[in-house]
């Protein structure tokens, strides 16, 4: 019997996903003993055009991560969609939209301006700029369109399943790979890891106090943080409420707040709106400048509350 073919394919993110990969240690050989790896850019010499030769369907599954900010990638989408049986939207940025999305609080030409223009220390006098099209010395070039927006992976095509995180941790690839070797995978459209909050297998657990109240947040370059006590319970913005539980809690266990990579639980339509309000419900103010001095502590609530999860928001532009 032949092995599964798997495919693994990076788009709009920062490439912790493919080290997340080798993160497996040891158990990455018995990953490449089972499977058939047959297209993985990252890692191996493997061209757009091995794709395009292969058989529609020929893929038993494909990995794609990152999110979708160029034509290049929503074209690469579409080719392993085409000749893939199964599509799984690898970590936050292809789940959700990721910190890419974050430039969704902007557009196209504001984008290129901070680039090409505004950023410190560029020296650009002529003004260029790139350009899709261009011809040097006799020779056309093109370059792949720079879209508007940023779009998750399922804005694009359908995905099968998807693996949270930003990476997805190590004990969730595994658990998903063993699934598709067994064939057990459950209904499309499911998130691959538990449907309960972080907070249910936090480490810290055990600290949380029966109700939190803020008075506060605090920034954890400003104040010191007890390792043994609930963050949120300290008034450290920890997101655990609202995130998908599946991590084991490691930016906690090295004394960080979460950031809500994993992103919400099934019945929640809007990350960042679930978070919002269940640390909106912690503070312990009801004068309205009380209320204005605790939340002064968060100074960037859009990239706070969003920071993975905008192109997927109810507050995705152009919606």
């Amino acid at each position: 019997m032949s092995k599964p073919k798997v495919a693994f394919y990076w788009c709009a993110s920062c490439g912790g996903c493919e080290e997340a990969v080798v993160d497996l240690d040891e158990a990455v050989l018995k990953v490449v003993e089972a499977v058939d790896i047959v297209f993985w850019p990252c890692a191996m010499d493997f061209k757009r055009e091995d794709v395009e030769k292969m058989a529609d369907g020929a893929v038993t599954v494909a990995f794609i991560n990152g999110a979708i900010r160029t034509s290049e990638q929503e074209e690469m989408a579409h080719l392993l969609r085409k000749k893939s049986q199964v599509v799984i939207a690898f970590g936050s940025c292809s789940h959700l939209g990721g910190i890419p999305g974050l430039a969704c609080f902007y557009d196209r030409k504001a984008v290129l301006d901070r680039a090409y223009k505004e950023a410190p220390g560029l020296v650009n006098p002529e003004g260029t700029f790139p350009q899709e099209h261009s011809k040097v010395n006799g020779h056309e070039l093109e370059l792949p369109a720079f879209y508007d927006t940023v779009k998750a992976l399922d804005d694009v095509i359908p995905v099968d399943y998807y693996l949270p995180g930003c990476p997805p941790t190590p004990n969730i690839i595994s658990d998903a790979l063993a699934a598709i070797l067994a064939g057990k995978l459950p209904e499309r459209g499911t998130v691959l890891a538990p449907d309960i909050a972080l907070c249910e297998e936090c480490p810290l657990a055990d600290s949380k106090p029966e109700r939190v109240l803020l008075k506060e947040f605090k920034r954890v370059h400003l104040h010191e943080i007890e390792p043994n006590t609930c963050l949120l319970a300290q008034g450290f913005l920890c997101m655990g409420p609202a995130t998908r539980a599946g991590c084991g809690g490691r930016c906690i266990r090295a004394a960080m707040p979460c950031t809500g990579c994993f992103g919400p639980m099934s019945r929640v339509k809007d990350f960042g709106a679930k978070a919002l309000s269940t640390i909106a419900s912690l503070v312990d103010a009801t004068d309205e400048a009380d209320v204005q001095r605790v939340f002064d502590g968060i100074p960037d609530p859009g990239g706070t509350f969003y920071r993975y999860s905008l192109p997927s928001s109810l507050l995705k532009k152009g919606q």
